[in-house]
């Protein structure tokens, strides 16, 4: 992100590049992580279901400085609201973690893109935590 005007979100390769970090995310925390994957609506394979990936891919496409059609679709994100329901405490936070590492590691996201991706997305898993422990 040297130029002026670069976003992590052109960093990273735009839409396509972060629609397949998402796909990726979705497709290892089924296989590593079932437990987080259940927490969404599934298929009968155990895969997080095509609506929650897109809306995902939206969220982050504008979170990372792209388009902002999350918003225009969905309004504010609302991200704690969103998920009050769910109960996320560390070990919840770490899976989720977990799982947008090793996306980013498979799809060789390159230093130092990764570290301040790490670093943002560790920020929001935390923030997101509404239990303790």
């Amino acid at each position: 992100m040297d130029e002026p005007h670069e976003t992590p979100f052109t960093s990273l390769g735009g839409e396509p590049a972060v629609r397949r970090l998402v796909e990726r995310f979705y497709d290892l925390m089924a296989r590593d992580e079932p437990a987080l994957a259940r927490l969404h609506v599934c298929d009968e394979g155990g895969q997080v279901c095509r609506e929650s990936r897109d809306r995902f891919a939206l969220f982050l496409i504008g979170w990372l400085g792209g388009p902002q059609d999350y918003i225009a679709a969905h309004g504010h994100p609302r991200l704690r609201m969103r998920h009050a329901r769910v109960p996320v405490d560390v070990a919840m936070r770490d899976a989720w973690m977990r799982c947008m590492r090793a996306a980013m590691a498979e799809l060789d996201v390159p230093e130092p893109l990764r570290a301040f991706l790490d670093q943002r997305l560790g920020e929001v898993a935390d923030f997101m935590r509404n239990r303790p422990g």
